[in-house]
């Protein structure tokens, strides 16, 4: 049952529609809705990009796999488990409603510090894992929405459906789906690209206006950078080092996750791929130098979460590589192109940065030492101070 304030009354975040049904094989889709992100309603209404706000029937906004959720009005407080949400909800001006993060060294906001006016203070988020995720942080939390698939709830962090139900009627219902990658075998309904996410996180805080104008200038900055690219493109190895310095590394395949949309962008080659290496997130094995060396690939992006130096990346990933006996053989080693790869969870702002670095790391001829998107601008969409 929905919740009560400590008078009887119901709570500004109680939502209107419950979301008992299963949907498949999966978890909860909405009662009325389809699913698949549609919105249908039979009550008179304006409907502007999804999302229908009526007196009589609140805020609705629909997305897979949970299908329609509607709300008394448009949530203030919030949570997500991976950064790249976290950076939606950001992006759309709703930092200071962001109560918790999954792991919050996963969560690139240092980004932030470049953009005037914008800030997320990562010790002040409550962290949901915590030698696992139980329940009782969403109640502490008590958050007015969580954005998060539920089915990465059961599937990834072993919550249970009753778990999730139970968490959905009594503190906030559930709004997501995990789009960082394309690999899990539970994921059996719609993905969404980045920007297919993040206007459904436009419609949820009802900020229409920023997304367009986010949009909008993400694809200046693509096509701008697309247009500088040379003819032939490497085949990029992307990985996560299972030690630092490392001896062995998590294969990530580019696939056409969220995670990997700058590299899709730059239209590297996936060495990976190319060779049937299976993805770490699909159970793939780690790979060591000599594994590396049978596939060679031409450059080498290398991720590790939280905030890293050059520094830090040149002497305990780099400098190791040249020493070593086996990998100092790399190709991409002795051509020096081995740079940082950044994080696995972005939203608009963070991939933007994840861009920049990734298109400098491969072509410094082209892009070192070139900013390729104006932070003013980017900060002008987050704040507000923009033209509609």
């Amino acid at each position: 049952m929905p919740r009560k304030s400590s008078d009887g009354r119901r709570t500004r975040r109680d939502y209107l529609a419950g979301t008992g049904a299963l949907l498949g094989g999966g978890l909860l889709a909405g009662c009325s809705g389809t699913g698949d992100g549609t919105t249908s309603t039979t009550t008179e209404a304006s409907t502007t990009g999804g999302t229908t706000t009526t007196e009589d029937a609140g805020h609705t906004v629909s997305m897979a796999p949970v299908g329609e959720v509607t709300f008394e009005s448009v949530p203030e407080s919030w949570l997500a488990f991976t950064g790249d949400y976290a950076d939606m909800g950001v992006a759309l001006g709703q930092a200071d409603g962001l109560e918790a993060i999954g792991i919050p060294a996963r969560y690139a906001a240092y980004y932030y510090e470049e953009l005037p006016g914008v800030s997320v203070d990562t010790d002040d988020l409550t962290p949901l894992y915590q030698d696992g995720t139980g329940k009782e942080v969403f109640y502490s939390v008590d958050a007015d929405v969580h954005v998060i698939d539920p089915n990465f709830m059961v599937n990834r962090l072993q919550w249970s459906q009753g778990d999730v139900a139970e968490v959905r009627e009594n503190v906030a219902p559930f709004f997501g789906n995990t789009v960082f990658t394309q690999v899990y075998d539970w994921h059996d309904y719609r993905y969404y690209s980045l920007y297919e996410a993040f206007e459904k996180m436009a419609e949820l805080f009802d900020e229409r206006e920023r997304y367009e104008a986010f949009s909008a200038y993400h694809d200046e900055v693509v096509a701008d950078v697309k247009d500088r690219l040379p003819e032939e493109t490497p085949d990029v190895a992307l990985l996560y080092p299972a030690g630092i310095p490392p001896e062995s590394f998590y294969p990530y395949l580019v696939g056409e996750g969220t995670q990997s949309e700058q590299w899709r962008n730059l239209e590297v080659g996936d060495a990976l791929a190319q060779n049937d290496v299976t993805d770490a997130q699909a159970g793939g094995a780690t790979l060591d130098y000599e594994a590396l060396l049978d596939i060679d690939p031409d450059a080498i992006a290398v991720r590790i979460q939280g905030e890293i130096t050059d520094a830090y990346f040149q002497e305990n990933v780099v400098a190791h590589m040249e020493q070593h006996e086996v990998a100092s053989e790399l190709t991409a080693v002795q051509e020096g192109r081995v740079f940082y790869g950044g994080h696995t969870y972005q939203g608009p702002i963070i991939h933007l940065f994840h861009l920049e670095q990734a298109a400098q790391g491969l072509y410094p001829d082209v892009f070192g030492g070139e900013q390729l998107f104006d932070r003013q601008r980017v900060a002008d969409i987050v704040t507000g101070e923009f033209d509609a």
